[in-house]
């Protein structure tokens, strides 16, 4: 058996021509927000890659076949198809080996990045290790991908419902490079800073894009995560996002959520508790991820073509 993979006419033509293509997740759609909110945020991440010149690959799995761009209709389809299943490494070759539809997570997304040739991708926070995981072991498979996958991902770090400790610490194990972007500290998703220092930084997107070549270069497996900080005057700062967090988690706990649920029941309760201020901070910095990854994917192809 092999992949069917499709590609958007848009996406078809900038791989003619070498144009630089960043992809992007698709649960961003179908568990991230609801209709129409969904599809109209992810129309406007995919002109904010366009405006900085690249071309935006939004990946899915539509009934078994893996979607490397979609087209305007497909995006409205799956915005409006609340039986997508939410998939990761673990279930995707399942929902594509059965004819499923389902809406990629960061690690799958990136496992379809690298299937269609996209070296960057844009999200918005990636997963990592879970308040107690050392008594439940929950960590997300994320983690493993960036260590497994030749893919930079820009993200505003992990998400704040994490312990970030542990995840900096998984990832350094794992050999990931965490690469701070234009500051010092590790930033913690809705918030700048979250006072954990970044193990790298890079101030132009030329650092991140000649570190992902290099690599490339000698032979070492995995991807980069580059932490992009939220626009300042979209953060939520620290101190009041911490007590809404910790109400969060305890509800959750009490409620006995866990597994796949734990994420999408925490972002839904937080954002109750800020009155709607988290999503409009979640649509800011992922607009800001997808205009770094542009600006990454152009250094990276214009290196590449200095090369030859």
């Amino acid at each position: 058996m092999t992949p069917e993979i499709r590609y958007s006419a848009e996406v078809a033509a900038a791989r003619a021509a070498g144009t630089p293509l960043v992809a992007l997740e698709s649960t961003i759609i179908t568990h991230g927000m609801p209709f129409p909110q969904n599809a109209e945020t992810a129309r406007k991440v995919e002109s904010t890659v366009r405006n900085e010149g690249a071309v935006p690959a939004t990946i899915a799995v539509l009934e078994g076949r893996l979607h490397i761009g979609l087209e305007a209709v497909e995006l409205e389809t799956l915005a409006q198809r609340p039986d997508a299943l939410k998939l990761s490494r673990a279930d995707m070759a399942f929902a594509m080996a059965n004819g499923l539809t389902g809406a990629t997570t960061v690690a799958a997304t990136m496992i379809g990045a690298r299937l269609g040739g996209i070296d960057v991708f844009a999200t918005g926070g990636i997963g990592g290790v879970h308040r107690g995981a050392e008594e439940d072991f929950d960590i997300s498979a994320d983690l493993a991908e960036l260590a497994a996958t030749a893919v930079t991902v820009v993200a505003a770090g992990a998400k704040a419902i994490l312990d970030l400790p542990k995840t900096l610490e998984v990832l350094e194990t794992n050999g990931v490079p965490v690469i701070a972007f234009c500051q010092d500290q590790f930033p913690a998703f809705w918030s700048r800073e979250s006072g954990l220092p970044a193990p790298l930084r890079a101030n132009t997107p030329l650092e991140i894009a000649k570190s992902h070549a290099m690599r490339g270069a000698m032979g070492l497996p995995g991807g980069q995560l580059v932490a992009n900080p939220i626009p300042v005057d979209a953060e939520i700062a620290q101190q009041t996002l911490v007590p809404i967090i910790e109400q969060a988690l305890s509800e959750a706990k009490a409620q006995g959520v866990s597994g796949k649920a734990v994420t999408p029941f925490l972002l839904a309760r937080i954002f109750e508790l800020t009155e709607g201020a988290s999503l409009s901070a979640n649509i800011a910095l992922v607009l800001n991820n997808a205009r770094l990854a542009a600006r990454i994917a152009a250094e990276l192809v214009a290196l590449r073509g200095s090369m030859l």
